[in-house]
């Protein structure tokens, strides 16, 4: 049996996004453990369940003192114990968790860094220093999109861009019939939606200035609200907040859009944000307005597949032209042929393949070193 530890500083259940995507995979080859970031609690326990084939571990901590990163370490190598675990893989979402696995003697170290997390609101201080610490220790580095392989390419000499991908059957339901979901039917149309986390990345004004100009624009979002105070949100008749939803009844909501959305500011949580729901979009048949997001931009804006806009005008502009357009037929073709090679698949293939590379490596060395 092979192992695969993964420490992630997201709960598995909290959004249905990359971590699951790959680690599901890599579950049919490996048993992998998914360490959430630690919550504090009662006493110093942990918890096991498994979800998709993979093994969800809640680390719970009584307190935050000087030996929190000790007793964190301890609840996982009681994990270990507890399932005969001795040869494994490391793998790391957030080299915040440095902190409490020096212990641990990993075949191979890698790093999916799928965000820019140091630039995030509340981001610890030591981010930066222990990310350098993880790039030295890496055999491989992914990163979760081009624009931020660019910024950190040579940061490690095996590092990747892998930007995140779609499961295109399960959003291409959208494009045939879905009920519409009860909470959403009594919304008018045109309809303009957006799923995903709500937080300091999102567009606050630009919603609130196309809502205000177009009361007859229906807008759609969908997600948790987190860091960010929820009273700092637009709010009028035409804005519709309906919270989070299960990733399995995405489709159904989307279907009855006229309009998907990809609300980010720019400013500097989002300058290496590589979208996921961009690809989800389009392969649910759904024309985008996105701003103007480095990794939405080049390729899908620069392929004429999403409406850049920059402020509520070009915003308001951009959704005019796609309501009024009597023939989408050409655009789709377009995009489906686009998407044509892309799935969460032939991501975890090449990433797969660059993981077993390393075993060969490391044999290779051995090998030369008798």
């Amino acid at each position: 049996m092979k192992y695969l530890l993964c420490f992630s500083h997201l709960s598995w259940n909290f959004v249905y996004q990359r971590p699951q995507h790959l680690l599901t995979r890599f579950a049919k080859q490996y048993q992998v453990f998914y360490f959430e970031e630690p919550k504090l609690g009662d006493s110093d326990r942990h918890t096991v369940n498994v979800q998709d084939g993979v093994y969800i571990v809640e680390l719970i901590i009584s307190a935050y003192d000087d030996f929190t990163n000790q007793r964190i370490q301890n609840l996982i190598l009681h994990v270990l114990r507890e399932y005969d675990i001795t040869e494994y893989v490391s793998w790391y979402y957030t080299p915040m968790a440095l902190q409490f696995t020096t212990e641990l003697r990993p075949q191979k170290v890698i790093y999916d860094s799928m965000d820019e997390l140091s630039a995030f609101r509340f981001a610890p201080p030591q981010l930066l220093q222990l990310e350098e610490d993880l790039f030295k220790k890496a055999d491989v580095v992914f990163t979760g999109g081009n624009s931020l392989y660019q910024a950190k390419k040579n940061r490690h000499h095996n590092i990747h861009a892998m930007p995140s991908s779609i499961d295109k059957q399960h959003f291409e339901k959208a494009r045939t019939f879905q009920p519409d979901p009860e909470d959403q039917q009594a919304i008018g149309f045109p309809r303009m939606g957006f799923f995903g986390v709500v937080d300091e990345r999102f567009d606050i004004e630009l919603l609130r200035n196309v809502s205000a100009n177009r009361p007859d624009w229906q807008f759609v979002i969908i997600g948790p609200v987190v860091k960010i105070n929820p009273d700092d949100l637009p709010r009028a008749e035409n804005i519709h907040y309906l919270g989070s939803k299960s990733y399995t009844d995405l489709p159904a909501y989307i279907a009855h859009w006229d309009i998907a959305l990809i609300l980010f500011a720019l400013n500097e949580s989002t300058e290496f944000i590589s979208p996921t729901k961009t690809p989800e979009y389009l392969a649910a048949g759904k024309p985008v307005i996105s701003t103007a997001i480095k990794d939405v931009v080049n390729p899908y804006g620069n392929a004429a597949l999403v409406q850049i806009v920059d402020d509520a005008d070009s915003f308001i502009s951009a959704a005019e032209k796609i309501l009024t357009d009597p023939d989408k037929d050409h655009w789709l073709r377009t995009v489906d042929h686009f998407l044509e090679d892309e799935s969460w698949d032939h991501t975890f293939n090449r990433m797969n393949a660059l993981i077993n590379k390393i075993e060969v490596t490391q044999k290779q060395k051995q090998i030369n070193n008798v």
